[in-house]
């Protein structure tokens, strides 16, 4: 498959996991009396991945995160002259997923972008009022299992066909423990997709839902290639 093809798998499937986590925060999270909460969203992120995984993960490895794509060229699982447009695209794909998020949030009478519109933040822009260092921490150990399941899941010496369950499920964990830290990045290009219509704070604390996550990231496949990789 031609790396054109495979970005545009990775554009799709990026915008698929905004549009349907972000998408069932903005949306359903709290809707009157019939809110899906926490539980319902992080079912919903876990989802994206999982169907996604099936639907393209025969494409691209369906990454859907720069974080796991520097962990796998890191695990020596991906060629690293390929991250670049793999990220790119990654990027793209959630910008995208979160405009059309805002275009029909702007349907709504009295919407705001001030409400947060599932944007990631620190201090007091965490859900909880978590300070830095914690949310640092945080999407660090969480993003470095992340790939620690990727990693393992996808291992020739894994059972067959179940690396998108496992993988869903355990983005589903991943945001029941996070979304009152920091609404849960573990994913660069998910945060830059709502920060870019977001602005202002969400801007200013970027930097964190890249460096912290990537971190976690090659630590995680670097722990699992050098601890559980069989050399040959």
């Amino acid at each position: 498959m031609s790396l054109t093809k495979r970005c545009v798998a990775e554009f799709f499937g990026t915008f698929w996991l905004v549009f349907g986590g972000c998408g069932s925060a903005i949306f359903a999270a709290a809707y009157p009396n019939l809110g899906i909460g926490f539980v319902g969203v992080s079912l919903a992120f876990g989802l994206t991945v999982l169907t996604m995984a099936f639907a393209l993960g025969h494409i691209s490895g369906c990454h859907l995160n720069p974080a796991v794509t520097a962990g796998l060229v890191a695990g020596k699982r991906f060629p690293i002259n390929e991250a670049l447009p793999y990220i790119v695209a990654q990027v793209i794909g959630a910008t995208t997923g979160a405009g059309v998020l805002l275009g029909i949030a702007n349907g709504k009478p009295g919407f705001s972008l001030a409400g947060g519109f599932a944007s990631n933040g620190y201090a007091e822009h965490s859900p909880d009022h978590y300070t830095m260092l914690s949310c640092f921490i945080a999407e660090v150990v969480l993003t470095a299992f992340f790939l620690i399941v990727i990693m393992g899941s996808t291992d020739e010496r894994a059972p067959k066909g179940f690396a998108p369950i496992a993988i869903g499920l355990s983005l589903t964990l991943i945001h029941l423990i996070s979304i009152p830290i920091t609404n849960t990045s573990v994913n660069p290009a998910r945060s830059t997709g709502q920060a870019i219509f977001v602005g202002g704070w969400a801007i200013g604390q970027l930097w964190l839902f890249w460096l912290a996550p990537i971190i976690g990231g090659v630590l995680g496949a670097r722990s699992y290639s050098n601890l559980f990789t069989v050399k040959k």
